[in-house]
C-alpha cells in the first residue's frame, strides 16, 4: 500500500504572478506523479492555501487538480493549516468537501477525535493548525485514549513543531513536546514548519515533514531551490518514506559582496558574475557597505534587462548600506518609547504632532478585514486618510 503526503502547499503565497503559477504547477506536477505511482490516497497536512478566502481563480485551478485525483479514485485527506484556516472558522477547505474532493479528517466530538476509515482499511484522523500556534493549549483538552486503543494502521495529521523534531535553524523557536500527540500511530503526516524530516520515534512510529511543495519565500529559494512531498510504502508492516522533489525550473543564488565597491562596481559584478541564466530564477543577496554612493544609485533595471531571458530575478539588499548612513541610537526602554523619540526628532520644527503622526501611521496600518474586497478595504483606508488630513478630493 502506497500514499501521498503533502504539506505547506500555499497556494497564492507569492505576489509574483510567475511565481505564483510556479507554486501552483508543483502541486499539479505532485498529483500527477502521485496517480502514476498508483497511491492509495494523498494527505495534505495543511496550508493548502496561503489565506482561507482565496481568489476564485485560484480555487478553480485547485478544484480542476483535486478532480483528477477522484477520477482515480484516490481520496484526499486534509486538515486545516494555520494559513488556510481562520479565526471565525472559515476555510475554503470546506467548500472543497461539499465538492466531493478532499475529506477533512479532523472530526472532534465531546473532546474526542473520531477516525476516517479509508477504503484500504487505514483509519485516519487529525489535528489542526492555528497561528501562532493557538492550537497546542487545544491538544491538552482531547482525550486521546480511544484512539492509542485502535489496533489498525494509523495515521494522525497534525500542523505543528515539536521541540524532539526541530533542527538548529528553528531552535530559537518556542515550541511544546511531542508528548502532546497520540501515541502508538503507524505514521505521522506532519506539517507547518518548511523543512523536510523523517523518523521513527519510539511509542510513536515515523514522524515526517515534507516540506513546502514549492519554495515560499526568498530564503526558501536559496535553500531548498525546489519543493517536494513524500509516496509512502508500507511493507512487511514497515513504513518506508521517499522524497520526491518537484523541481519545474532550476534556481541560481548568488551571494554578492558590495563591500568598498561603487555602486557601479556593484553593476559590473553582479552582471559578470551570471552565467547560463536562461529560463532560470535568479536570486541576488547583496550585503555590505558601499564605497560611496546610495543603494539607490545602483541600477537595477540595467542588470535585469541583461537578464531578461531568466524565467524570473529576486533581490535582497537589506544589509546592503552606505558610508553616509547615519547610526541612530535611541535611550528607549522599550518599541514605543524608541518610536517616541523617532518621530519627534523628525517632526522638529514641524507644523505636525506626534499625536498626528501616530493616528496617520495607524490609519495606513489597517488590515484587510476577512471577506472584505480589496476595493472596498482600499476605500475604506482612504477615507480614514483623507478625514484626517481634511482633504475633501
Amino acid at each position: 500500500m502506497k500514499f501521498s503526503h503533502f504539506s505547506d502547499v500555499h497556494i497564492g503565497g507569492w505576489r509574483e504572478p510567475e511565481l505564483k503559477e510556479l507554486g501552483i504547477k508543483s502541486f499539479e506536477l505532485g498529483i500527477k506523479k502521485s496517480i502514476e505511482e498508483n497511491v492509495a490516497f494523498v494527505i495534505i497536512a495543511g496550508d493548502l492555501f496561503d489565506t482561507s478566502l482565496p481568489s476564485i481563480d485560484l480555487i478553480k485551478g485547485v478544484a480542476s487538480i483535486l478532480k483528477k485525483l477522484k477520477d482515480h479514485d484516490i481520496s484526499c485527506y486534509v486538515i486545516p493549516g494555520s494559513h488556510d484556516f481562520s479565526p471565525s472558522g472559515k476555510t475554503m477547505l470546506d467548500v472543497l468537501e461539499r465538492a466531493g474532493l478532499v475529506e477533512n479528517v479532523m472530526k472532534l466530538k465531546d473532546n474526542k477525535l473520531e477516525f476516517t476509515e479509508d477504503k484500504t482499511g487505514v483509519k485516519l484522523t487529525g489535528f489542526y493548525g492555528r497561528k501562532g500556534g493557538l492550537e497546542i493549549s487545544e491538544y491538552r483538552t482531547v482525550d486521546f485514549s480511544n484512539l492509542e486503543n485502535e489496533k489498525s494502521f494509523k495515521i494522525f495529521l497534525f500542523h505543528t513543531l515539536f521541540s524532539e523534531l526541530k533542527p538548529k535553524e528553528f531552535e530559537m523557536m518556542s515550541t511544546e513536546s511531542i508528548s502532546l500527540l497520540p501515541k502508538y500511530f503507524d505514521y505521522y503526516a506532519g506539517g507547518h514548519p518548511h523543512f523536510v524530516f523523517n523518523k521513527e520515534i519510539e511509542n510513536y512510529g515515523v514522524v515526517a515533514y515534507p516540506g513546502p511543495t514549492f519554495p515560499n519565500n526568498f530564503k526558501e529559494l536559496e535553500e531548498l531551490g525546489c519543493g517536494g512531498f513524500f509516496i509512502v510504502e508500507v511493507k512487511d508492516n514497515k513504513v518506508v518514506t521517499k522524497h520526491h522533489k518537484l523541481s519545474l525550473k532550476e534556481v541560481k543564488s548568488y551571494l554578492l559582496n558590495a563591500e568598498n565597491k561603487t555602486p557601479l562596481e556593484l553593476e559590473d559584478t553582479i552582471i559578470n558574475s551570471v552565467k547560463n541564466f536562461n529560463d532560470k530564477i535568479l536570486t541576488f543577496r547583496i550585503e555590505g557597505c558601499l564605497k560611496d554612493g546610495e543603494p539607490s544609485d545602483i541600477d537595477f533595471n540595467k542588470i535585469f534587462s541583461t537578464f531578461k531571458d531568466a524565467y524570473y530575478i529576486l533581490k535582497n539588499t537589506s544589509k546592503l548600506t552606505s558610508k553616509d548612513v547615519k547610526e541612530l541610537n535611541y535611550k528607549g526602554e522599550n518599541v514605543n518609547d524608541v518610536e517616541n523619540e523617532i518621530i519627534n526628532e523628525l517632526l522638529e520644527n514641524k507644523e505636525f504632532d506626534i499625536d498626528f503622526v501616530k493616528t496617520l501611521i495607524n490609519n495606513l496600518d489597517k488590515e484587510k478585514n476577512e471577506g472584505e474586497k480589496i476595493s472596498d478595504f482600499e476605500d475604506r483606508v482612504i477615507k480614514d486618510v483623507k478625514e484626517l488630513l481634511k482633504i475633501d478630493n
